[in-house]
């Protein structure tokens, strides 16, 4: 008689291949709220989707509680989730970059995927894309966060 394989989801594995095929996709151009009764879409058609982004595949793995509009929503999450700062990224984790000059004044996150690569969403393109870490020196990394759990998962 033959016998049950046993099967067990990679989560991990499977989170990194999500990020890495996020690239180039519409999905999170748009999150539509209500202001006094007025339909909004908050994350103006893509310019500030990010936090979006981020926390809609982090919320997919319930690596965080919920999903969210704000990068300091989706960090407080993390936080209380169980994620903690790094000195340096590792593969899977997740990147908050300070606001600045450049960059309209917003904090940005995404992750890191290993070979001083991340993958974030691009304001311009209003999906995601992958790129330089630190931006090419454009912009300045203001945590690193990383939940040495989410492997065991």
């Amino acid at each position: 008689m033959e016998q049950n394989p046993e099967i067990k989801p990679l989560t991990f594995d499977t989170y990194l291949a999500v990020i890495e095929n996020s690239v180039g996709s519409y999905m999170f151009k748009n999150l539509y709220i209500s202001v006094d009764g007025e339909k909004k879409d908050a994350t103006e058609d893509g310019w500030l989707s990010c936090a979006f982004y981020a926390s809609s595949i982090l919320y997919l793995f319930k690596y965080i509680t919920d999903m969210h509009a704000t990068v300091s929503s989706t960090v407080k999450d993390l936080i209380g989730s169980g994620w903690i700062e790094i000195s340096e990224p590792v593969i899977g984790s997740v990147i908050v970059w300070k606001s600045g000059e450049n960059t309209n004044n917003h904090r940005h996150i995404g992750f890191y995927v290993g070979d001083g690569l991340a993958i974030s969403n691009d304001s311009q393109k209003k999906h995601p894309w992958k790129g330089d870490w630190k931006f090419n020196g454009k912009r300045e990394v203001e945590m690193v966060l990383w939940n040495p759990d989410i492997m065991k998962r």
